[in-house]
């Protein structure tokens, strides 16, 4: 019998040789890999670099299979991006021409490639320990510079490039609660963090990117001079996404914490009329009025609402409070001499005496007074705003023929009432 083992297969042998050789090919591809991620820092580290080389080396090794994964790989990516935007500050302080946009695009990569660096050392190695190489010197590095991220951000949003001034802006703020800097709490101690996240949300709002608005503002509304702003941008965000159960809570949420802004009671106030839930918005009412009785939109709101639900001597009852609180709120007048004119209508309805009745002319004058009530509301809603015709000029000439009242002045608004109709 033959043995086996000493048998000769050309066929074999071949794909041994091969295989070595692919072994061998990778194994070179790989050394070359980590030899140009030694060459791009060289490069860039040189008295004069080569930045343009050094950072075609570093994509090469930041795409490729063996060193992508590899820390090292990113930290010295990094710092190419460190040095570029060195070279370019070193410009400035020698006062010659120097690309300020270049500089603050090189920090943003820097921090970029510095997060990626740190996170792949978070990852635990064969004996399940996490070991940080580059964080000790890289955290300060980040922690320096961060502030020029408000910088960069600024510039591009005054040359209205709301897609980079929302990275800049949201990059500063994500820094606050990167594990890198977790020793800084900048969370809690960064006194700008909130008045930055505010402008990433007005960036994000004019990309109508919402899920970036409601991110941001939500950090943004716990700054007390742009928070009622804050609040507003998130709850037009919900709006716009239709989310109604989150903007209707956001509203309501406003109101808590700015009872004297009128957007959100206002907005409120609106949906629950639209959606005839009156009740709902007089208790919302009613609370705001309990904390600030004197607060001249609350008690026009009341008013609308009572007017809403048809209870028009109480809604009467709180225009009347809102003009002594606030003599200039034209819409109170209007409103309270339509509140009158309804009640003439009203009442007039349930009259069914006939002319030659002797109780005609007495019905007639009760109807008659609650125009003449009518008559100083709508010519006081004229006097305050003029120009704003919807307020009075159909009240206002109703009343007039109602009440007989003739010459130019009827005839004057006779006048705007053909105009506007045609």
């Amino acid at each position: 019998m033959k043995n086996k083992s000493l048998i000769f297969n050309p066929q074999k042998s071949m794909k041994r040789v091969l295989f070595s050789m692919i072994l061998l090919l990778a194994a070179s591809f790989s050394f070359a890999q980590v030899k140009n991620v030694k060459q791009a820092k060289n490069l860039a580290e040189n008295v004069t670099p080569n930045f343009s080389e050094a950072e075609k080396l570093i994509n090469g090794a930041l795409e490729d299979a063996e060193t992508k994964n590899d820390a090292n790989t990113w930290n010295v990516a990094g710092f190419i991006q460190k040095r570029i935007n060195e070279k370019e500050m070193e410009k400035a302080y020698l006062k010659q021409p120097y690309d300020t946009l270049k500089a603050y695009n090189s920090l943003y990569k820097m921090f970029g490639y510095l997060l990626k660096c740190d996170n792949l050392e978070q990852v635990p190695n064969e004996k399940g320990k996490v070991k940080f190489k580059f964080r000790s010197k890289n955290a300060p590095i980040i922690l320096t510079e961060r502030v020029n991220l408000i910088n960069g951000g600024s510039q591009y949003y005054n040359l209205g490039k709301n897609k980079e001034a929302l990275d800049f802006f949201g990059m500063y703020v994500d820094l606050a609660n990167a594990p890198i800097l977790e020793k800084e709490e900048l969370a809690s101690k960064d006194t700008l963090l909130s008045v930055v996240a505010f402008y990433a949300s007005l960036a994000a709002s004019r990309m109508n990117d919402y899920p970036n608005v409601i991110k941001y503002a939500q950090i943004a509304k716990k700054n007390k001079e742009n928070g009622k702003d804050a609040m507003q941008l998130i709850a037009e965000a919900y709006k716009e996404q239709k989310d109604t159960a989150n903007w209707v809570e956001t509203l309501k949420e406003g109101i808590l914490l700015f009872p004297d802004n009128n957007f959100f009671f206002g907005h409120l106030v609106d949906y629950y009329s639209n959606a005839n839930k009156f009740q709902d918005a007089m208790v919302f009412a009613d609370q705001m009025l309990a904390k600030n009785p004197k607060n001249p939109f609350f008690l026009y709101v009341k008013g609308y609402l009572s007017q809403s639900m048809k209870d028009y001597d109480q809604a009467i009852e709180f225009y009347k409070k809102t003009v002594e609180v606030d003599p200039k709120y034209a819409e109170a007048y209007s409103n309270m001499g339509l509140a009158y004119w309804t009640k003439a209508l009203d009442y007039a309805s349930k009259t069914n005496i006939e002319f030659n009745d002797p109780k005609y002319k007495a019905e007639q004058a009760k109807i008659l007074k609650f125009y003449e009530a009518a008559k100083p509301c709508y010519e006081k809603a004229r006097e305050l705003k003029p120009d704003n015709k919807g307020l009075w000029l159909s009240g206002l000439y109703t009343v007039y023929y109602k009440l007989g009242i003739g010459g130019p002045q009827f005839d004057e608004l006779a006048k705007q009432v053909e105009a506007q109709s045609n």
